[in-house]
């Protein structure tokens, strides 16, 4: 372990701990506003909360029922900003709701779907609801006859972790510095500053910096932070509520989503999910364990098989669950006994000394609102900062989001034109994955072979090193699991074969990689 005292100390305008979808919303944010900005993570960007979501832009429907209308407002709102922003992990997707009278009368889904489609303004990019009879629609081939009416809304799917990763794409870009794997273990605050360090999570290595401003967001650990590194004792002020999924393989033709209503008042949703599949969540339970050993518990598997199986005339068992994961949202403690009561809206707190070196800690939140979230706790900090900028990011596209009119489709098909020797099914993937920066990662090649070694799937080295040498990938989980999903197809032998690609090449200097022609292809 160095020695922090005898290196020099980098000061910063802000550090920012915790790369989750908040945390990298912030660095994004005020790097493009001029401040200088450290971000620090002691995962991977993503892994906890913010790569274990419902993968959603969406109001949130139910929130209306916890009258969250201001909530609910902005999210419809940043739902058609999003769309714009990054057309290629962000797409509409249409959610059948069988209707069930036992929960709630036909006229008040009515009500809340025309609330939803009006609150958020006018919005040309999406539908708006409609009822269906699902006797004759082929969206109700899948339900039960006893579920005969339902109704239709749009929303959004997104590909949380990549969300992520883009924006801590766009900061770094911007200026900003990023420290995966670097846990913020001491801080100190003097007149005008913070002195901090950070340890590699892996080396044990102290990275010593300074910053004028410090940002939690930490998430679920966001107490843990404040009692441990910043020494600052009081009320645990996160209530930690586990959410869990289910892939489940997809039994029906058509590409809508479901919402079903449960008899607890709940609602899961069933979407599609990477082609074949079926992501069925979430769960709402109150979580006092550790959140980095958070799993889901028999008891959920049985209550999302029965809400599924409650509505769908094939019915699924255990045995066709194809994995599952939980994440632990960090909501905003406000008193509520009921997990799906508790605010999804989120709380700052703002401390500092004597009106210099804030500490600006942040509860709750939501994925979609996440741009929202951090303007408005920049805007917490503009009294530190006079010089800074204002807002800037509402019509700044994310990174591969630079699609003319952002239209996916088109791109798609200009993509398959230049690469005509791509599968559909890859191209589509890199498409999907990556938008215009795929062309970064194909380059020139003019044959898979020009694309190194096959690792598994349709892996090739010369995406695995793009993602190591770009987007902070260490390790096969990293690359399979939060890059790209390819885990959900890889046999266990594909996956060694990653892994072992990992531990050879990743830390190899340039000269001495074996996909080190293709490397160069692929950053030309």
């Amino acid at each position: 372990m160095s020695d922090s005292s005898a290196q020099p100390r980098p000061l910063y305008d802000l550090l920012i701990i915790g790369a989750g979808i908040n945390g990298a919303g912030f660095a994004r944010d005020a790097a493009g506003r001029g401040l200088s900005v450290a971000l620090c993570e002691k995962d991977d960007l993503a892994q906890g909360t913010s790569s274990r979501s419902g993968k959603l832009i969406h109001g949130g429907l139910r929130y209306l029922e916890y009258y969250e209308f201001r909530l609910v407002r902005e999210a419809l709102k940043e739902r058609s900003v999003m769309l714009k922003q990054a057309p290629h992990i962000i797409w509409p997707m249409r959610f059948v709701l069988p209707h069930s009278p036992e929960q709630r009368p036909a006229w008040l889904v009515r009500a809340g779907l025309f609330l939803y489609d009006h609150l958020g303004g006018k919005d040309d990019l999406l539908p708006g609801s409609r009822g269906l009879d699902l006797r004759t629609c082929p969206e109700g081939e899948a339900i039960r006859d006893d579920y005969p009416k339902g109704f239709e809304y749009a929303d959004c799917w997104v590909d949380d972790a990549r969300l992520v990763v883009l924006n801590a794409l766009d900061a770094a870009r911007l200026g900003a510095r990023v420290y995966p794997r670097a846990a913020c273990t001491k801080a100190t605050r003097l007149a005008d500053h913070w002195e901090v360090e950070l340890t590699d999570t892996e080396s044990g290595e102290i990275t010593p910096l300074a910053a004028r401003a410090v940002i939690n967001a930490a998430g679920p650990w966001v107490d843990s932070v404040l009692k441990g590194a910043f020494d600052q004792g009081g009320k645990d002020r996160v209530k930690l509520v586990k959410g869990s999924h289910i892939v489940l393989p997809k039994r029906y033709a058509t590409a809508n989503s479901y919402l079903l209503q449960n008899d607890d008042k709940r609602v899961i949703f069933v979407n599609p999910y990477e082609g074949d599949k079926l992501l069925v969540g979430t769960t709402d339970i109150l979580y006092e364990g550790d959140p980095d050993r958070v799993a889901i518990d028999q008891q959920e598997i049985d209550y999302l098989l029965g809400v599924v199986n409650r509505y769908f005339k094939t019915p699924y068992t255990e045995d066709d669950i194809l994995t599952s994961f939980s994440g632990i949202r960090p909501l905003f403690d406000d008193s509520q006994d009921n997990p799906s009561a508790v605010t999804r809206d989120y709380v700052f707190d703002v401390a500092d000394a004597g009106g210099k070196a804030p500490l600006l800690s942040v509860f709750g939140g939501k994925i979609t609102t996440y741009r929202k979230l951090a303007e408005h706790g920049l805007e917490r900090l503009a009294p530190y900062f006079p010089a800074m900028g204002k807002t800037w990011n509402a019509t700044a596209p994310l990174p591969g989001g630079d699609m003319p009119g952002a239209d996916f489709a088109a791109f798609l098909k200009g993509l398959q034109r230049d690469y005509p020797w791509l599968e559909k099914a890859t191209a589509t993937r890199y498409a999907r994955l990556y938008g215009t920066l795929a062309r970064r990662i194909l380059g020139e090649a003019r044959r898979y072979q020009d694309l190194g070694e096959h690792l598994g799937a349709d892996l090739y080295a010369v995406e695995a090193r793009y993602l190591v040498d770009h987007e902070w990938a260490r390790s096969a989980a990293d690359i399979l699991e939060r890059r790209t999903k390819l885990y959900l197809v890889m046999s266990e032998a594909e996956v060694e074969r990653v892994a072992a690609w990992v531990r050879r090449e990743v830390d190899a200097p340039p000269g001495a990689r074996a996909d080190a022609r293709t490397d160069s292809v692929a950053t030309s």
